[in-house]
């Protein structure tokens, strides 16, 4: 253990403190977004930051702006009241109904009023979204068909808002106008069972008299290979609703009066796991604008008009896909005849968008997309556009609309001339809101690696889920997202990601309990244990990132049946295999560790799965007790007792001294839980370094499993030379090596992997944090924290900063002789810290402190 000693240095520590004179707040939420139309609550909860301590609060809600800034707060008034708190304070005005429009605002400290924002409710309980569900398939060429009609609008300057459900992608356009730049929209769900509503305000786009609206829909998931979709192609209900008087009109909504025409857009193949395929585009087939007046004239048809079984349609939790980064190709290389081979410079989750010159009207061009050539020099096809040529300047287009693809590389086939470096973009897209971590080192190695893991986590995070990887299975596996969970909070603002996506892990669960391996869940997948603990381990890590309860009070009945259904098969207190079934397969403890490491053996399956399992309680136990479920907190408590003891009964070789197989999975999950008795865990450790040079050679011996434990218990037990002599390591297996081979992201396996673009080893990432920045939490929000950086030998300076739901904690630290640092801590108001035993209310300090072990 590491002894962490710092002195003040008091006259000229404190640079700046926060006082209670400043008055300024911002960044306000509800339920977590800026700005929110058609949240799934009618009670939401109200989030802000300020630049100074907070002591009172005050928060007005009304029905309009107007009447918010003249100081009528018809829905609620808090008054002022003596509080820091800022994070998901609670509504508790006049009832709020379906579809309400609302408008907020909040004093802090008696002083100015932040800038007022709006939230709307959705459509939730009773109420329905009005219309029905329009297809248009019309042939084989429907597949992405755009539907349309036109309305009325008798006061353009009226509050209009369009609410979307579609079964498969959208895209809405009013008066040829689109309505969002958001992409893929909706977010994923377990079509099945939810269908998602996405509401836009289009005051705007509109005009007095006759307007038109377009939505193009494409098919995506919905189809029956993945989801028994219930007709051959996308469709879509929505509507358009006008504010009169204080209440929601609809002035109109799909039916079977809307018409639908071939889009120019069709895909290549219908989806499924391992097989994404792509779009095929006809520019002489899209329509010039998307107005009635223009769709008219491509021969419509008249719409589907279908029932579906779907049994819910509820509001989209989460923000829509954005567009986070534009990139051109760095190089052109020719490979044959009208063959080009082009890199992007770097692997990425994107759409892609080509123009062409010189081409002739009927020429196929296809474009295959690859995030890494073979051994052989060939390039795998993970999926392929196509673009027939209409040959006229400037019109031969390809833009990904319904689909995406992982690439560095693309071979492009058929193009007459070398496109320019300019015609040939790369759209990355996204979900993660906001970049709320950095790290910076002495060590250039250490910086690639965090910004290799980063870069990774914020290209799997889209469409309201994290995959393993976009190309190969598209999954939301509950492994890779427990494996990511702690690292992708520590850099992004998820928290809405994990609202939508627990959702559909909900929707999964059978009746007995069982959770599937991935949600949503199209197909069979493999897993184990470990990828269920996610309906329990993903609520407590996102109640611990911002404060927000919401999850564990929605999983909490989930999480309970599943420990029921874990009941049905252990034997003699411990969780042992459960059979493989239609539902999922495969029985795993790690996943993917190094060669050398088999993480197949039976004892080392039911050890790492146990453990899985004490972790659960332990996040159980807490749960719990948050929710004032005393009894069951007392009951996971004696469960978690019972378990502990038996692992270490069980899985102990005291000839040996080790846990298991001895791996360094086996030997540390056991000390993360607190199986090994205390008199113990000394000689564990002691044994676990002499294995890890003897065996391992210096290099890291886990997988998906075993990242994010490794680095979470090295950062509890302050062993960062540990971690830092195995990241160092430039040889297989580790980061180094992977870089050394040329990735730009993290690769499936350590060696030799399918997907150069993937969710297996991002968990060291919360390490670098916690460990290197000392930044520790002592409770939910960062409300609490202690700031202990760990020193390890050969790093000279680290400068780190995690966002909170409070504000920036930022911290930086450089040697200043042989064992002394400069410490400077940045601390926002809200938090307080303990450094050495002494505490920090918000402010600017320098310190020094020792780096002696």
């Amino acid at each position: 253990m590491k002894k962490f000693i710092l002195s003040l240095l008091l006259a000229a520590s404190t640079l700046t403190l926060a006082t209670a004179s400043g008055k300024n707040t911002y960044d306000l939420r509800c339920e977590g977004m800026t700005a929110p139309l058609g949240i799934d609550s009618n009670n939401p909860h109200f989030s802000w930051k300020n630049d100074s301590i907070q002591e009172t609060y005050r928060i007005q809600v009304a029905s309009s702006q107007d009447a918010l800034l003249s100081g009528s707060a018809d829905l609620w008034d808090s008054g002022t009241v003596r509080s820091d708190e800022s994070v998901m304070v609670a509504y508790s005005g006049k009832e709020l109904l379906p579809r309400q429009l609302c408008w907020w605002r909040v004093s802090v400290n008696g002083g100015p009023w932040s800038e007022p924002q709006r939230f709307s409710i959705g459509i939730i309980g009773d109420d329905r979204i009005d219309g029905e569900y329009v297809g248009a398939l019309g042939g084989e060429d429907f597949h992405s068909p755009i539907v349309y009609s036109t309305f009325k609008c008798a006061d353009a300057q009226k509050t209009t808002f369009l609410h979307v459900n579609s079964l498969g992608y959208h895209e809405a356009y009013v008066n040829g106008q689109k309505v969002s730049e958001a992409v893929l929209a909706p977010a994923v769900s377990q079509l099945e069972r939810r269908s998602l509503i996405v509401t836009y305000d289009i005051t705007p786009l509109l005009k007095k008299g006759r307007n038109d609206i377009a939505i193009w829909i494409g098919q995506g998931w919905y189809n029956k290979t993945s989801h028994n979709a219930e007709y051959e192609g996308a469709l879509v209900k929505a509507c358009i609703d006008v504010l009169e008087k204080g209440g929601w009109k609809t002035i109109i909504s799909t039916d079977s009066r809307w018409k639908g025409v071939e889009s120019g857009y069709s895909n290549n193949s219908i989806w499924s796991s391992g097989q994404y395929g792509g779009e095929k585009a006809e520019p002489g087939k899209i329509p010039e604008r998307l107005t009635a007046e223009c769709l008219d004239t491509h021969s419509p048809v008249q719409v589907d008009v279908v029932k579906v079984s779907t049994p819910f349609a509820t509001p989209q939790m989460c923000p829509l896909n954005s567009i986070r980064e534009t990139v051109a190709a760095v190089s052109i290389e020719p490979a044959g005849k009208d063959r080009w081979i082009v890199d992007m410079g770097k692997v990425m989750n994107a759409q892609s968008e080509f123009r062409l010159e010189g081409q002739e009207k009927g020429d196929h061009v296809r474009f295959y997309y690859c995030d890494a050539p073979q051994t052989d020099g060939h390039f795998h096809d993970w999926g392929h556009d196509e673009l027939v040529c209409c040959g006229e300047t400037g019109k031969d287009i390809f833009k990904s609309r319904f689909n995406h693809h992982v690439f560095r590389y693309i071979v492009i086939e058929g193009a007459r001339r070398k496109p320019a470096a300019g015609n040939i973009l790369a759209h990355r897209f996204g979900n993660c809101s906001v970049r709320g971590g950095s790290f910076h080192s002495s060590d250039a190695d250490l910086d690639r690696i965090h910004d290799m893991i980063a870069y990774t986590m914020d290209n799997l995070v889209f469409s309201g889920y994290m995959v393993d990887c976009a190309h190969i299975e598209r999954l939301g596996y509950g492994g890779d997202g427990n494996a990511s969970c702690l690292s992708l909070q520590t850099i992004y603002d998820v928290s809405t990601i994990y609202m939508n996506w627990l959702q559909a892990w909900m929707d999964t669960m059978g009746e007995d309990g069982h959770l599937r391996h991935t949600a949503p869940a199209p197909i069979r997948a493999g897993g184990g244990p470990y990828w269920c603990t996610f309906i329990v381990q993903a609520p407590w890590r996102v109640y611990m990132a911002t404060g927000d309860t919401r999850l564990l009070e929605r999983c909490y009945d989930s999480m309970k049946k599943w420990i029921g259904y874990v009941d049905e098969y252990s034997a003699d207190g411990l969780l042992r295999k459960w059979p493989d079934d239609a539902r999922r397969a495969w029985y795993l403890g790690d996943w993917l560790a190094p060669k050398g490491t088999d993480v197949t053996l039976e004892e080392s399956v039911d050890l790492v799965n146990n453990c899985a399992l004490s972790q659960t309680y332990e996040d159980l136990i807490r749960i719990a007790s948050l929710l004032g479920k005393e009894a069951d907190s007392k009951e996971f408590s004696a469960r978690k007792e019972k378990l502990d003891g038996l692992i270490h009964k069980t899985f102990y070789h005291p000839e040996e001294n080790i846990y298991g197989t001895g791996s360094q999975l086996d030997m540390i999950y056991p000390m993360l839980v607190g199986a090994v008795p205390g008199e113990i865990v000394g000689q564990i450790k002691a044994k676990l370094f002499e294995r890890t040079e003897t065996i391992n050679g210096g290099h890291l011996g886990v997988g998906l499993v075993g990242v994010p434990v490794l680095a979470e218990w090295a950062a509890r037990e302050r062993e960062a030379d540990y971690v830092y002599g195995m990241l160092k390591k430039r040889t297989y297996p580790g980061y180094l090596y992977m870089i050394d081979n040329g990735a730009t992201a993290t690769w499936e396996d350590w060696d030799a992997p399918r997907s150069y673009l993937h969710n297996c080893f991002n968990g060291i990432g919360s390490w670098f944090y916690q460990a290197l920045g000392g930044i520790m939490q002592e409770d939910a929000a960062f409300r609490n924290v202690r700031i202990e950086p760990q020193f390890p030998t050969g790093l000279n300076w680290v400068r780190v900063c995690q966002e909170t739901p409070y504000g920036t904690i930022c911290v930086s630290w450089k040697r200043n002789g042989e064992d002394r640092a400069d410490l400077h801590v940045e601390i926002p108001a809200g938090i307080t810290a303990r450094i050495d035993g002494k505490t920090f209310d918000a402010g600017s300090y320098d310190l020094g402190v020792s780096t002696r072990k």
